[in-house]
């Protein structure tokens, strides 16, 4: 039988007995708002982005809650301090989704100063707000190239453990960065972008997760949570870019035996059966054709045609 996604609410108030799901949104909402009263007791600015509309053409979807700053980080006339929840969305964790740590879709809490902050004030930061929320890192790396320079920053506070991994870039903005470990999980890191800003961000989900016991969706439903949000932040299925997406992600759905209320889910599954029965009456009279052929003249993905036959 198949299992229905649950229902999408975000709610922080309930007149009936609360599902696990609503519980998270009310928990996350909460981790938000604690967030925003902390950056703003700090006299930094603070906006909640629940669209995961990229802010660039670089990518598809906003995958990260710096990319609308980065032309801020490039100027070196700028200077100052913003604060943000993004919404994000990742699909190279598509194959990772159910471990209990990866997400497709997920929220970022975001600091970014421009030759403002430095590095040791973006550290007392987040330990400080950390602590409202009861918890210690276990422990945090450094990229050697920084060890010297960056382990007193935390005056003993948290174990120390050298990393040449902790380094970030996005192609074109790069910098060493210090990262935030709890439970075996990476919960933020601070980036030290052209070794002169900074740009941090902590996952909301994880936060989430550890401070307040919440556990992650399994498969089903993070593909659900994201098909929704794409929805929601104005996409439909389609034949390329962000709607070629979306009904990747409608096709895994109803692979993995999952519904979804929704009628985006229902015409994907009633479109797939027609060109599965389009390319069954076909094959035989083109059987040398490329898969770029199908796809061109008949609309048919052969990538996907194949995963429904395998069903």
């Amino acid at each position: 039988m198949a299992a229905d996604c649950p229902a999408r609410r975000r709610p922080l108030y309930f007149s009936k007995p609360r599902t696990a799901k609503e519980v998270a949104y009310v928990t996350a909402g909460r981790l938000i708002q604690q967030y925003q009263d902390f950056c703003l007791s700090k006299g930094i600015d603070f906006i909640r982005i629940e669209s995961v509309r990229p802010h660039d053409d670089t990518t598809l979807f906003c995958s990260a809650g710096m990319q609308q700053y980065k032309p801020l980080f490039s100027d070196p006339s700028h200077s100052g301090t913003v604060a943000n929840s993004q919404a994000c969305l990742r699909m190279g964790d598509l194959d990772e989704v159910g471990d209990g740590t990866h997400l497709l879709h997920f929220t970022m809490l975001g600091l970014f100063s421009f030759r403002e902050m430095t590095v040791g004030s973006a550290i007392d930061f987040w330990l400080e707000f950390l602590g409202t929320l009861g918890l210690v890192p276990d422990l945090v790396t450094i990229h050697p190239a920084r060890l010297v320079e960056w382990a007193p920053l935390y005056g003993g506070r948290v174990p120390i453990v050298p990393d040449p991994e902790c380094m970030w870039s996005d192609g074109s903005i790069s910098g060493y960065c210090t990262e935030f470990y709890k439970d075996g999980v990476e919960i933020g890191n601070i980036v030290n972008p052209l070794g002169s800003c900074i740009d941090v961000g902590f996952g909301l989900e994880r936060l989430d997760m550890i401070v307040n016991g919440t556990p992650q969706d399994d498969a089903l439903g993070t593909l659900c949570e994201t098909v929704m949000t794409i929805v929601e932040s104005g996409y439909r299925p389609g034949n390329k870019e962000q709607g070629y997406v979306l009904r990747k992600l409608l096709r895994r759905i109803h692979k993995i035996g999952g519904t979804l209320d929704h009628p985006f889910f229902t015409e994907e599954v009633e479109r797939q059966k027609r060109l599965r029965a389009k390319y069954l009456r076909l094959r035989d009279r083109h059987p040398e054709m490329s898969p770029d052929w199908w796809f061109d003249t008949h609309g048919i993905d052969l990538s996907d045609i194949r995963e429904t036959m395998d069903e």
